[in-house]
């Protein structure tokens, strides 16, 4: 793989690697370490990587891999409310951006107390748009397991939300 098709498949989901490794570790600068050291280890085995089926995969599945083991190092690791994303909501009211703002930290809480693997799965899923398929060989389970997984993380976030201060949700 040459250096302009290194920066097409693998510089390109920067972001998202980024994200996902942000989900994990919740420290902006240790995200962004680990995912510098992804890409370097991908540059020296560049010329190995028509072999894969899915580069983005591999990256992910190194990330999630790095981000375990600096997890396993520095178990107490806390994440301060200002570090979150702000949310972008263009011209909404302040009240509304309060309660987008509120219910978002809400839901960032309820994800952060998903067992690890359903923790993983919604965030490769619903923030960064990942194919079952490609979850899968992250995780390493089969599709159906990681549905299900998915399935049960998006119930638990349901039905806090639904239980939590009439967000407006009705249950079925």
């Amino acid at each position: 793989m040459e250096i302009k098709e290194f920066k097409i498949e693998v510089l390109s989901t920067k972001n998202k690697l980024f994200r996902f490794a942000f989900r994990l570790l919740r420290n902006h600068e240790e995200a962004e370490d680990t995912v510098q050291d992804v890409f370097l280890k991908l540059w020296d085995i560049r010329h190995k990587l028509d072999q894969y089926n899915s580069v983005e995969a591999l990256a992910m599945t190194m990330i999630k891999n790095k981000c375990f083991d600096k997890l396993k190092a520095k178990r107490n690791q806390n994440v301060d409310i200002d570090q979150q994303a702000p949310i972008r909501s263009g011209a909404t009211a302040p009240d509304r951006k309060t309660e987008l703002r509120d219910t978002s930290s809400l839901i960032q809480r309820v994800i952060d107390r998903l067992p690890e693997q359903q923790k993983m799965i919604i965030q490769m899923r619903d923030v960064e748009g990942m194919e079952f398929e490609e979850i899968a060989k992250v995780v390493q389970l089969s599709i159906n397991n990681v549905r299900v997984n998915l399935s049960r993380a998006r119930k638990k976030v349901r039905d806090v939300l639904t239980n939590t201060h009439n967000y407006g949700l009705t249950k079925n």
